[in-house]
């Protein structure tokens, strides 16, 4: 009788942690689809920026998490098959990989909180650079079209006002047709609107375009960061239980 009572209890605790992973398996699918989410917004959202910072982690933080999720997706359903057929080989597979995810998660979230410590400084030191040097410049066409979006977007003009377009290579130069700004930088855009620069024809936001599109990106870091470390530290901690 005491064997058969081992023997159900066995059965009963093998049920619980077979539904207790298949729970915890649920949970880990979601978030991997939350992290993936999180990085196709962010290059979504930030795709037309990505050309005037001068550093390429932002968009490798972001590439990062759409990797960790696309494998978090693929490993979940490795986890459910394991769980239904009771294979051992797959859940040995499964947190393997649960492992790699943790630490792919964790460098693009740590990837994150990093260039967030340093974005204003990389701005201030960059944007104006851009803006003066490669505007509307031959082969330069793709630099061009984020300005035009970035002051446009932003309604900002300038990498910190409109006065540094005066020196500005493409403003100096004949091609601007006597344009003290690009169109770009004008409320309503028209055809060479950017002859003139009183604040009633163009955008003067206070802390010009720097203070608009770091405050931008710092939000998004913000959010990689903790979607990344986050969920990686879940992911982690929860299989214990299991």
């Amino acid at each position: 009788m005491s064997h058969y009572s081992k023997a159900e209890q066995d059965d009963w605790l093998t049920i619980y942690l077979k539904y207790l992973l298949f729970v915890f398996n649920f949970f880990f699918w979601v978030g991997g689809v939350a992290v993936m989410a999180v990085g196709i917004w962010t290059l979504a959202e930030k795709s037309n920026y990505l050309n005037i910072l001068a550093s390429s982690t932002f968009a490798v933080s972001a590439y990062i998490l759409i990797f960790a999720g696309s494998l978090v997706v693929i490993t979940g359903f490795l986890g459910f098959s394991a769980v239904v057929r009771e294979q051992r080989s797959c859940l040995s597979t499964y947190f393997s990989l649960l492992l790699l995810i943790f630490l792919i998660e964790l460098v693009a979230g740590v990837l994150a909180y990093i260039y967030y410590q340093r974005l204003g400084e990389e701005l201030k030191q960059h944007l104006t650079q851009t803006l003066t040097e490669n505007y509307a410049l031959p082969g330069k066409a793709h630099i061009t079209h984020s300005i035009d979006r970035l002051q446009q977007d932003f309604q900002c003009c300038g990498s910190n006002s409109s006065t540094d377009w005066q020196q500005s290579a493409y403003i100096l130069s004949s091609e601007s047709g006597a344009r003290v700004v690009p169109d770009s930088c004008c409320k309503t855009v028209t055809f060479e609107c950017g002859r003139r620069d009183h604040p009633s024809n163009i955008y003067k936001a206070e802390g010009g375009c720097i203070t608009k599109l770091e405050q931008f990106l710092a939000d998004h870091l913000l959010i990689m960061g903790a979607v990344g470390i986050g969920v990686s530290c879940l992911q982690i901690s929860e299989p214990k239980h299991s």
